[in-house]
């Protein structure tokens, strides 16, 4: 569904209501995420916004997202990345 999609309760269809939005941003924002489910082989769930996704792999950040796959192979770049924007912005205060 688009940014800012308000879904008709009575059809199920969306009603876009259109958003500028900071892709870079979101796109910082959902490689973060991705530290949530990474496993041993840097790979992680692609169930997030599709047209991040295909930002992240323009930037070298992750392979190919569009595939049958449930999960997609970050690169070693995007690997270092997501665990420091995770822990940027999810981290808890060191005491």
């Amino acid at each position: 569904m688009p940014v800012g999609c308000m879904v008709e309760p009575r059809t199920g269809k969306c009603q876009s209501r259109e958003m500028d939005y900071d892709h870079d941003k979101v796109d910082e924002m959902v490689l973060a995420l991705l530290y949530l489910t990474l496993d041993r082989d840097g790979r992680a769930w692609k169930s997030h916004d599709w047209d991040a996704m295909g930002r992240l792999h323009e930037r070298g950040m992750i392979g190919d997202p569009v595939n049958k796959n449930k999960s997609l192979q970050l690169t070693a770049e995007g690997e270092k990345r997501c665990e420091e924007l995770f822990r940027r912005h999810f981290g808890a205060a060191e005491s």
